[in-house]
């Protein structure tokens, strides 16, 4: 199962091309933010914002209380690890 999940934008890489650095739970992943960009306004204001990624897209933007909460939650269910053990694989 493919979940969002929660993830901080920590680096732009290409403003162009509307890429960015994604640390999820201690691993970073490259990610499209064309989702979550603001016509108008510079990529470099979502640094240090939080989003749900799927599958290698940052799909919405959303606060720090939802994202732990939502970690939480998932971490209770146990798809966090396989989550990320997923996302790990794929960067191999």
């Amino acid at each position: 199962m493919c979940l969002g999940i929660p993830g901080k934008i920590v680096a732009i890489t290409d403003s162009v091309q509307l890429l960015g650095v994604v640390d999820v739970g201690g691993i970073q992943r490259a990610v499209d933010l064309s989702c979550v960009a603001q016509g108008g306004e510079a990529l470099e204001s979502l640094l240090d914002r939080w989003v749900l990624v799927h599958v290698g897209f940052a799909m919405s933007v959303i606060d720090e209380t939802e994202a732990q909460a939502t970690l939480a939650v998932l971490t209770e269910l146990g798809q966090v690890q396989e989550e990320l053990a997923a996302m790990q694989e794929s960067e191999s």
